[in-house]
């Protein structure tokens, strides 16, 4: 009778064992799925949540190829914020040291007995996290995962928190892929897309309105003068210019818009769901902005403009993505012809 018991046990754990090891498998596949960087986080942190069974979880991670900060993703689930609260954390942090040397997750009250000290960690500590999970990518921290309270209100036994390190190991070669993949499709001066990476974003939208009905509008935009910033000031304040509407554009569209550098000192933005009289208003919005925040170099204010031109997608006339940029760019050479500062949409 105990053999046949001692038997029923071990077979139980094996069983767990694979079925966890498929749970793993399924994580794997669905966290490498994507390349979107804010998709992916999402992801992430649903797919946790999940599996652990927290009301609450965020993600510190940083914002930007060259960040020194890890900060908390906006992405976050369950979490009471306060936004006059800074979350974020140093990457020479004594907790991102002990995460570099210790491929483990660790409690709060047990992070801080290892370091000491909670100085730089004041937004992590507000969050009362329950665990702390780093996510390493060949040895490097680039993340670390805050889980709240458990839906039982259990502790994190240490089976459990081994199975949230795999997950947090496959989570964090995603994000290093991402990052590649980032890195191969920005433009590192102005932080926009690169031109080829906006022509397959616009072949894939055109495909999509022409399938669904659903606008789709492009803006093509050139600094007016630009040469002039080169030639009177030199090149780094051509290159301050550049950064200083890029910085603009970013703030005047939406998440779900791509712009982009087209070369020298032209851009361009894709609007998906946006018809010609919507993308005037936001090319518009862009213009004025442009026109009304001087780019400051060397202690000299700089006043810039711009010119527009869009043309919103048209199945029957838009054969390929070069055509529908080509309408757009003709509009954009009317702004210029007819005295700059402007925006002129195609028929």
């Amino acid at each position: 009778m105990t053999e046949t018991s001692d038997l029923d046990l071990v077979r139980e754990e094996y069983e767990k064992q694979l079925y966890d090891l498929r749970q793993l498998l399924e994580v794997s596949k669905s966290l490498n799925s994507t390349l979107d960087y804010h998709i992916l986080i999402d992801s992430i942190l649903l797919t946790i949540m999940g599996q652990m069974r927290v009301l609450k979880a965020g993600l510190f991670a940083k914002k930007g190829l060259d960040a020194t900060h890890f900060s908390l993703h906006r992405n976050y689930k369950g979490f009471d914020i306060d936004h006059a609260v800074n979350y974020a954390i140093a990457e020479d942090n004594q907790l991102i040291k002990l995460f570099s040397r210790n491929n483990r997750c660790f409690t709060m009250p047990e992070a801080q007995e290892r370091i000491g000290s909670l100085k730089g960690l004041e937004g992590l500590a507000s969050l009362q996290p329950t665990l702390l999970v780093p996510l390493k990518a060949k040895g490097v921290v680039n993340g670390i995962i805050v889980l709240g309270d458990r839906i039982d209100e259990a502790h994190f036994e240490e089976s459990e928190k081994e199975y949230v390190l795999n997950i947090a190991t496959f989570a964090a070669i995603a994000i290093n892929n991402a990052f590649l993949f980032e890195m191969t499709t920005t433009d590192m001066m102005t932080r926009l897309k690169m031109k080829h990476y906006f022509y397959t974003v616009l072949i894939e939208k055109m495909e999509h309105s022409a399938l669904s009905g659903r606008p789709l509008s492009v803006i093509m935009i050139d600094i007016d003068f630009f040469k002039k910033f080169n030639d009177t000031y030199g090149h780094s304040c051509g290159d301050a210019v550049l950064k200083q509407v890029a910085k603009i554009l970013q703030a005047c569209i939406r998440g779900m818009d791509l712009a982009a550098r087209y070369g020298g000192e032209e851009f361009c933005i894709l609007l998906p769901d946006t018809d010609r009289e919507r993308a005037l208003i936001i090319a518009e919005r862009i213009r004025k902005s442009v026109a009304d925040t001087p780019s400051e170099y060397e202690g000299t204010r700089l006043w810039v403009t711009i010119s527009l031109g869009l043309a919103q997608y048209n199945p029957a006339r838009d054969i390929s993505g070069k055509s529908l940029i080509d309408r757009a760019d003709r509009a954009l050479y009317f702004s210029k012809q007819s005295g700059r500062d402007r925006t002129s949409a195609a028929d």
